[in-house]
């Protein structure tokens, strides 16, 4: 899929909007709900999310942005606060990150792994949207999370994004 750094940019803004309304969602939740197993690929709302913030570093980083190290822990992070503190800063790194490319950037190829498999390549502009696309499936996971405590996650899909923005009449 051919894009611009300002497409990239413009999705990644949506991502960060998402993630600022389900987190807001989601720090009315205990710490117990927080890290309670209640179903899905990693049990606990918290365990999702770090998932996904680890999975976004680490598509930041074979991209060319600061090494994540090893994958995120969800010990480390006990609260809904510790876990937005540390996304505020991986937010700044990508937001850095995605403003510096050019338009050939976009279309370098990146070639990397995942974990011990076969090596693949892909366009560097590929892999960032996926990280992002990667962020909104695991978002309609926790919203049934959520669901599933007695929450409601609300709404953030892309239409109430480009409404908030502007770009579409309410």
């Amino acid at each position: 899929m051919a894009m611009s750094p300002a497409d990239l940019e413009r999705f990644y803004d949506y991502h960060y909007w998402a993630n600022r309304h389900l987190l807001g969602v989601v720090s009315s939740l205990t710490t117990e709900q927080f890290t309670r197993t209640v179903a899905g690929s990693y049990g606990s709302v918290r365990n999702t999310l770090v998932h996904v913030l680890s999975a976004e570093r680490g598509w930041l980083e074979r991209c060319g942005g600061p090494a994540r190290g090893p994958k995120l822990d969800p010990v480390n992070y006990p609260t809904v606060e510790s876990l937005v503190h540390e996304w505020t800063r991986v937010e700044a790194q990508v937001r850095a990150f995605l403003s510096s490319l050019k338009p050939e950037d976009v279309t370098r190829d990146i070639t990397f792994t995942i974990g011990d498999g076969p090596s693949h390549t892909a366009s560097l502009g590929d892999l960032m949207l996926h990280a992002a696309v990667h962020a909104v499936h695991h978002r309609g996971q926790v919203a049934l999370l959520l669901r599933t405590l007695g929450v409601v996650p609300g709404n953030f899909d892309l239409l109430h994004y480009a409404t908030d923005k502007g770009s579409v009449a309410a």
